[in-house]
């Protein structure tokens, strides 16, 4: 797809690794500005039993952008820091087109009522308040720049968010609320021009597929791809494409909708 002929710009969270990294790639090519923004933490979270993404994770993203890449460290389920995010973008191009909600964590391992309630709440606070933070931080200063019919909102979901996985009952709650988030969201939006959508991808090769394997004591990631019909897993660049579809001018047929981008695991 060749570039806009205005160049549009875009905020997305969970950016230093994985989906968000490469989506932020993937609009980069497609001629966006984008503000990445991470929480980097540098001596990990202790309730997550894997290694987050660092600050020189997200600012390896940004080399190479020729400046279209603005790198910014915060936490989504600080408000605020969002707001100064999307406050960047204005300052430095005028503008924001799209904001991608990329963040989450994962945490699971037990039965639902074995599952510590901290582990609940952690899972709460970033993959769904971090979405509806980043939500209402983005979608007014889309309302109020220059081209609100462009706009797009994109959420990442999961498989999760439409079936119910082994010992994941938290995070299935989660991001079954992340889809209600993005539905109610394109509902406020109607006669705006504005859209909101959600990305559900199925095993992808991310550090967070890690995670999940040493949830279920496997050692070997290549297994959750058996059960997706292209019998292999998904690469984070896949995944971008479809998020930057969402994102496009095209794009705002996809509104209100749940993308099944899972290699046919649903189907």
């Amino acid at each position: 797809m060749s570039a806009p002929a205005v160049r549009r710009v875009a905020l997305v969270t969970g950016a230093a690794r994985g989906i968000g990294a490469a989506t932020t790639a993937r609009l980069v090519e497609q001629g966006y500005h984008v503000v990445a923004f991470d929480w980097c933490v540098a001596d990990g979270e202790p309730r997550l039993p894997y290694a987050q993404a660092t600050q020189a994770d997200l600012e390896q993203v940004a080399r190479g952008a020729n400046d279209r890449v603005v790198a910014v460290v915060g936490d989504v389920r600080d408000r605020a820091a969002l707001q100064q995010a999307v406050e960047v973008a204005g300052r430095r191009w005028g503008r924001l087109d799209v904001a991608v909600a990329a963040a989450a964590v994962i945490l699971g391992g037990q039965a639902a009522w074995e599952t510590d309630p901290a582990a609940v709440e952690l899972l709460w606070q970033i993959d769904v308040d971090g979405v509806w933070n980043t939500a209402a931080s983005a979608v007014p200063a889309m309302l109020a720049g220059p081209d609100p019919s462009g706009c797009r909102f994109v959420a990442v979901a999961s498989a999760a968010a439409t079936h119910g996985l082994f010992h994941l009952a938290a995070y299935n709650a989660a991001k079954h609320a992340v889809v209600g988030i993005v539905k109610g969201l394109s509902a406020d939006l109607v006669g705006t021009g504005t859209t909101a959508a959600a990305v559900s991808p199925g095993s992808t090769r991310t550090d967070m597929l890690t995670a999940t394997a040493a949830l279920y004591g496997q050692a070997d990631v290549e297994d959750f791809g058996r059960s997706q019909r292209i019998h292999r897993l998904i690469e984070p660049d896949e995944i971008a494409a479809t998020i930057a579809f969402c994102c496009s001018l095209e794009g705002g047929v996809v509104n209100g909708s749940l993308v099944q981008a899972d290699g046919g695991f649903g189907a």
